[in-house]
């Protein structure tokens, strides 16, 4: 069985909680991280020496990085399914929204979230949560003209790897505390992809 270390409400781990959800697997998820055990223990830096959750044991196979992990999960477990294209156009198309999910949104989400939801320092400066603010809802604007073009989901009318990370971010953009802009088929999508039970239960469930 899938060993998940890492605590239920990280913004990554329900990354892989969503998508063993969307695969049928059954997994045991141990509490790890921000108000559990701490990743600096042995124990948990002998499984992932990085020191950040998730991690993932299944079988022999050690793993860590969540877009990995969502990849990995869908090409071992749904081998040829449409949620991990095989066609490589295809596949990238829908990587590419994993990446623009960790590496653009994750920078403004620090300022906006951790900042100016959690009050978190040095993210709670003024001119963090502002900038913050500013960018995501650029971010998430970008994200608005892609799907009135493409929609119901990232590639198109077929659910992906690539939707895992983005609705994460899309989640937590209608948690955000501030005079969001209101983007139609955003929340279009937002509601399509809580149509789905493990979306609902690992992500819209209440938190951010």
């Amino acid at each position: 069985m899938i060993r998940i270390l890492g605590r239920a409400n990280s913004f990554n781990v329900r990354k892989v909680l969503w998508t063993c959800g969307e695969l049928g697997l059954d997994f045991t998820r141990e509490d790890w991280g921000r108000g559990f055990r701490p990743t600096t223990d042995a124990e948990f830096r002998s499984v992932n020496p990085i020191g950040l959750v998730p991690a993932v044991i299944d079988g022999e196979v050690v793993l860590r990085e969540s877009n990995t992990i969502v990849r990995y999960l869908a090409s071992k477990y749904a081998p040829g399914s449409p949620l991990y294209p095989t066609d490589l156009v295809a596949r990238a198309r829908a990587e590419q929204w994993m990446d623009w999910a960790n590496y653009e949104t994750s920078i403004s989400l620090r300022g906006a979230f951790l900042g100016g939801m959690l009050n978190e320092p040095p993210w709670n400066h003024p001119w963090f949560v502002e900038r913050g603010r500013a960018q995501i809802a650029k971010e998430v604007g970008q994200l608005e003209e892609h799907l009135q073009a493409t929609g119901p989901y990232v590639t198109g009318e077929t659910f992906t790897v690539g939707d895992i990370p983005v609705g994460l971010v899309v989640n937590r953009w209608f948690h955000l505390n501030f005079e969001r802009p209101r983007y139609p088929a955003v929340e279009a999508y937002y509601e399509a992809l809580s149509r789905r039970a493990p979306y609902r239960a690992h992500v819209r469930n209440g938190l951010p």
